[in-house]
């Protein structure tokens, strides 16, 4: 492992663990596995699905438009990796979808279409319950090192502490609340995406960028700062412009 790599992992973990010190707002989160995994690991994108109390998965966080709408599409199709790795609560391994067309015909084919050659899913699980579970897309076909499977996994076992909030809240109808809080914040984080993404004329990437530094930037959780937005009782020109004056937009 070179010094630099090092170096990055370290940082990932220490921003992560950080974020549970305080106040954290944990689409945030979320948001940063799967950009720390796309990162550090061999694959071009990540995408963590969650499941709520009624054990239906629903996406929590990617870390590209490109996986925002492939995951989607899995969850519509009822049909894919990730929801094969939820439901039995192993990995699922695949270098390459074209050998896979006939178990998953549909998935297989769209993922494809998108550009996407393999993918590797991977369980969250906390105190012996299933969460949710998070794919991790290449742009080649090729398999994952056993030491990136278990960087993706320990990272994933963060971010499970941060959905719970608390290190005593392991019983179901907890975990199931916490789940379901962290799902209806993605959604509002969503809509204001699309607000700014539609105001602004910008990608659903760039959308979030602007949303989330100036949520970083004025010290707002993330999802109070979406509820502002999609309310209307900010202007999503106020945030488009503070990305503009922070150069994170030309």
């Amino acid at each position: 492992m070179s010094e630099n790599r090092e170096r990055e992992i370290i940082r990932a973990f220490v921003e992560m663990s950080n974020e549970l010190v305080d106040d954290y707002d944990v689409v945030d989160v979320l948001k940063q596995l799967t950009d720390h995994c796309a990162r550090l690991l061999d694959v071009a994108s990540a995408g963590l699905l969650l499941a709520d109390g009624r054990g239906v998965l629903h996406l929590a966080a990617s870390s590209s438009d490109r996986v925002h709408q492939l995951e989607v599409f899995q969850l519509q199709r009822d049909e894919g990796p990730c929801l094969d790795c939820f439901r039995d609560g192993h990995q699922v391994l695949v270098p390459d979808l074209a050998d896979e067309e006939q178990r998953w015909p549909q998935f297989s084919r769209a993922a494809q279409e998108v550009g996407y050659r393999s993918v590797h899913a991977l369980p969250m699980v906390l105190t012996g319950h299933v969460l949710g579970a998070m794919g991790l897309f290449g742009d080649m076909p090729g398999t994952l090192e056993d030491d990136d499977l278990a960087l993706a996994q320990a990272l994933l076992h963060v971010a499970s502490v941060a959905i719970v909030n608390e290190r005593s809240a392991t019983d179901r109808a907890t975990v199931n609340s916490q789940l379901q809080r962290a799902l209806s914040s993605r959604i509002v984080v969503e809509q204001a995406k699309g607000v700014i993404a539609h105001s602004a004329d910008l990608d659903m990437d760039h959308a979030f960028a602007v949303l989330r530094r100036y949520a970083r930037d004025h010290g707002i959780k993330l999802s109070v700062l979406a509820s502002q937005v999609v309310d209307r009782e900010l202007r999503s020109e106020v945030l488009v412009q503070h990305a503009r004056a922070v150069a994170i937009l030309h």
